[in-house]
């Protein structure tokens, strides 16, 4: 999380601001974080190696960082309770249903009850990937698996039949501060801010291009160009550090302002992976029915600009994927655009946006290959330009735009299903 490289990032960010002069007033906000690495895995489920097998972020290592073998052990329910593990839990390996309780606290329970290991696996379609969030003593190496390749097991061990397992994890768990770069124009009603940020971290995985290279840099042009300008209310610009340990820095960031200053900010603005190799022009689909108030208002200035320049959209779930989470948890309104990560391009959409339908928006999403090479410079450009539009409208005025409230949403809370972009259930 923060490695040379995303030493080398906060410097050029810092280094590009200062060069500004005293247009912006510049602060970087130190936090304590937990960086986990897995550096290798592998699962073995009977005579079978499951492609979904995913290790959980900030597992812990398997015991001596060496391969460990148990009889799988079906956990009753979702695992949340210690009465749902079998005394023949103990030595073996932990099979649970996903859901109920996160992540974390089935591990904990499943390492309490001496599992070697443990496996929570989907009851829908699709993979399982997640975090154990705050490390445990009791915490154990944990897989994530899919519903496809779980059925014939758990159909397997409902019927008595034995199946063994092999589990390996390679995985460091480490304390670290990290840092988070927060420019604010000096001009302009500083009771009254237009705030937007992006991410300056990576996957250990991958260089992070176009996650979130593309956001941060365009919210860094936008800051550059905006210099040119005088404001009438304040804007204030953010490079987030910890996003992909589970939105770390923007979560410290809210939860260290005094109510009065959580008041200043108008609204919060989310720009996570502009240029999508296969793009869709996707707006964050927030209505003020289930967030706070100014976050539909919002939605709608990107869909009028998208149409006023012959452009089509999309809109798609705000359900707690990026750095906006926690200043809507905190009563701020936000939102955001994107241009897709792991979701699959549909038939309708390849039509809409060109591309390739049946494919991933960003077929490097965290791997590797997010290099330089990963980015769609048009959809980058389009969408660097609707940014600027979008602080522009706020630095210029709050006309018609909902006065802010001490009201969290609620319904938000009761619907979101990720925190960052990884499952917490």
């Amino acid at each position: 999380m923060t490695h040379a490289g995303h030493w080398a990032t906060l410097s050029y960010i810092y280094a590009a601001l200062a060069e500004l002069g005293d247009y912006y007033t510049l602060s970087n906000q130190s936090f304590p974080a937990v960086s986990g690495n897995v550096w290798e895995s592998r699962l073995v489920l009977g005579n079978d190696l499951p492609k979904s097998a995913s290790p959980m972020g900030l597992t812990p290592a398997t015991k001596n960082k060496q391969p460990v073998y148990g009889d799988l052990v079906l956990v009753e329910n979702e695992g949340c309770s210690a009465d749902d593990y079998p005394k023949a839990v103990e030595g073996n390996v932990a099979f649970i249903l996903r859901g109920e309780c996160s992540f974390g606290a089935k591990s904990e329970l499943a390492g309490k009850a001496g599992a070697v290991a443990a496996i929570v696996y989907n009851y829908e379609k699709g993979d399982v990937h997640g975090t154990l969030g705050s490390p445990s003593p009791h915490h154990v190496a944990t897989f994530g698996l899919s519903l496809e390749d779980a059925k014939p097991v758990v159909k397997k061990l409902k019927a008595g039949t034995t199946v063994d397992a092999i589990a390996f994890i390679d995985a460091d768990v480490e304390s670290i501060l990290t840092t988070n770069i927060i420019a604010q124009t000096v001009g302009g009603d500083q009771d009254n801010c237009v705030m937007l940020g992006g991410h300056s971290d990576s996957v250990a995985e991958g260089p992070g291009i176009n996650d979130d290279g593309s956001g941060s840099l365009t919210v860094l042009e936008v800051a550059t160009q905006l210099t040119k300008f005088s404001v009438n209310n304040c804007v204030r610009f953010a490079w987030w550090a910890g996003e992909e340990e589970g939105l770390l820095g923007s979560d410290y960031y809210v939860s260290t302002l005094s109510s009065e200053e959580n008041r200043k900010i108008r609204l919060f603005m989310d720009y996570d992976m502009m240029g999508s190799p296969n793009f869709a022009y996707q707006v964050y689909n927030a209505s003020n029915d289930a967030n706070p108030a100014g976050s539909q208002e919002l939605r709608d200035l990107y869909v009028e600009w998208y149409k006023a320049h012959d452009l089509n959209y999309t809109f798609i779930p705000f359900d707690g994927r990026s750095d906006y989470d926690g200043f809507i948890r905190n009563g701020i309104p936000g939102g955001g655009i994107a241009t897709g990560a792991e979701g699959v391009k549909t038939d309708e959409e390849a039509t809409m946006f060109g591309g390739k339908a049946g494919d991933w928006y960003d077929p490097c999403y965290h791997q590797l290959c997010d290099d330089v090479s990963n980015v769609n410079l048009t959809a980058w450009e389009v969408n660097t330009k609707l940014v600027a539009h979008s602080v522009a409208t706020f630095a210029v005025s709050f006309k018609g735009f909902p006065e802010r409230t001490d009201v969290a949403a609620g319904a938000y809370e009761k619907s979101v299903k990720y925190h960052g972009h990884k499952l917490v259930i």
